[in-house]
């Protein structure tokens, strides 16, 4: 197993390094593995220990898609981090990994010594808890794991201090934020969550990306005319809201309708999350369906067609949502609505939930099947309001009024004491009858697709409010999971609840 001696040579696909150390002569083979986006002192000393509790270092690095600390990392790519890593005299090989974690690297390098820094000596530390994982892949095949005692830096830290994506105020608000709440403080907020039983009323909604190439006017008619390239069905609405849900705790119900033609159920059952328990009537026409066409590149959206039934519905299927609100209020702790206005929510579903839910919190959507005939003006009453400045003021028939007077005015109006008002770009604002108002930033600046994003937000902002957490907590981690949401195409992936506390730590270094 000779060494190589450039920086090329020693950068091998995980198979070919495999093969490699198959050959071991004797040696023993010390590993590391992390995501490396900004080399430093403390990676370099960290490395140049590892290579004393052994004859050759091998060093895997996590793969671009699966590093999680933001939606503006990784700040160099695995290639470039790959690279910089094989620069150092130290390191014998290096691969880029193919998974979310070190597991399946382990089993195939199969490590003499598999080496972490000292931060990671406490298990409490890992906020993935993957290093349990970890230790038990190099135990099964003979091997030891180690920690380093060097000095420890962090490159969440350095780049947040000198490469930050986000203006000046943005950067010291995050200061504030650390300092008063520290991330363990917030993120205790998501782990007490996991004891909570949430109820998810709402409609199924599928979104459908119909990708295209445009090919420009038609010949014959002043029409825009496009080849279909692929397409992909997601489960939005309702679905997308307890799958969010289901990241944080395993006790999640759903009420919702399939239409009775087009149902789609075998598609909705094998996209919910485990942990949720789903609660599936039937209504006159198909399942909905939204269906997006798209520009494939730069992903601009042509327009859409909606798959729905209109009119109401009739008065059995009414009568059975009805009937599955009253079995399923009393027994949770939390209930979720996310009213579409697609005929789900009548008035007298609105005042059976309105009446019997012990914490009630409430998404009233704006959308082209409604005409904004659906707002929150329909619930008399809520525990917690998480709509759309556009939603509001639609709702209040204010298009220049000052946002906080409309947001007091809506908490008076709909006996809410708590409101969440999301902004697009310039994040959301916070309402607490008793704190006042909170004005959160956005925490991105890259959007790939809105769609799904309000709905993220409303998950985790509601599992804090159900919870009685500060308003400003509650903004913030549903403002963090919202930027996380719109760094992907809608409801292609659920909200990662561990990805997000790593998203947490990694922001308030």
């Amino acid at each position: 197993m000779p060494s190589p001696h450039t920086t090329t040579e020693k950068i091998l696909p995980l198979e070919v390094l495999a093969a490699r150390l198959a050959v071991r002569e004797g040696r023993t083979v010390v590993h590391c593995h992390g995501v490396f986006d900004l080399m430093h002192l403390g990676h370099i000393r960290h490395f140049q220990e590892a290579r004393t509790f052994g004859d050759v270092l091998v060093v895997t690095v996590t793969p671009d898609e699966f590093v999680h600390k933001g939606p503006h990392r990784p700040v160099f790519t695995a290639a470039l981090r790959a690279e910089s890593i094989a620069a150092l005299a130290c390191v014998d090989y290096v691969a880029v990994n193919r998974w979310p974690t070190a597991v399946e690297a382990i089993d195939l390098l199969q490590p003499d010594v598999y080496v972490k820094g000292s931060e990671y000596q406490d298990v409490g530390n890992d906020p993935t808890g993957r290093i349990v994982d970890e230790a038990a892949a190099v135990a099964r095949h003979g091997g030891q794991i180690r920690f380093t005692d060097d000095v420890v830096f962090s490159s969440s830290t350095l780049l947040n201090d000198f490469f930050s994506p986000f203006p000046e105020p943005v950067r010291q608000y995050v200061r504030e934020v650390s300092r008063r709440y520290g991330a363990h403080g917030l993120l205790a907020w998501l782990d007490r969550a996991a004891q909570l039983r949430v109820l998810a009323v709402g409609e199924v909604v599928l979104d459908e990306y119909v990708l295209c190439d445009t090919l420009g006017k038609s010949g014959k008619e002043p029409i825009l005319a496009a080849r279909q390239v692929e397409s992909e069905l997601h489960a939005g609405g309702v679905l997308a809201i307890a799958n969010h849900l289901a990241a944080f705790t395993p006790q999640v119900s759903v009420i919702s309708t399939l239409g009775r033609e087009a149902t789609q159920e075998s598609f909705v059952r094998q996209h919910l999350r485990p942990g949720v328990t789903p609660h599936l009537l039937r209504h006159a026409g198909p399942t909905i369906v939204k269906r997006r066409y798209v520009e494939r590149y730069p992903f601009q959206k042509l327009f859409e067609v909606y798959q729905m039934h209109a009119g109401e519905q009739p008065a059995a299927d009414r009568d059975a949502v009805h009937q599955a609100l009253a079995d399923a209020l009393p027994g949770a702790d939390l209930v979720l609505v996310a009213d579409y206005g697609h005929g789900l929510l009548d008035e007298a579903a609105v005042a059976l939930v309105c009446e019997e839910a012990s914490c009630l919190a409430v998404n009233v959507q704006l959308n082209a099947g409604n005409f904004g005939f659906n707002t929150i003006a329909k619930y008399p009453r809520a525990d917690f309001l998480c709509i759309s400045e556009n939603e509001l003021r639609l709702a209040l028939r204010s298009q220049e009024g000052d946002l906080r007077t409309l947001t007091e005015q809506a908490s008076r109006r709909q006996r809410c004491p708590r409101l969440l008002v999301t902004r697009g770009k310039q994040g959301c604002l916070c309402f607490d009858a008793a704190e006042g108002f909170f004005e959160i930033p956005a925490f991105t600046g890259r959007v790939v697709d809105r769609v799904g994003s309000g709905d993220t937000v409303l998950a985790v902002a509601s599992l804090c409010v159900s919870q009685g957490a500060p308003m400003e907590v509650a903004g913030f981690l549903g403002n963090v999971a919202g930027a996380m949401a719109v760094g992907t195409v809608g409801n292609r992936t659920p909200l990662d609840g561990v990805a997000l506390r790593k998203h947490v730590i990694a922001l308030l270094k």
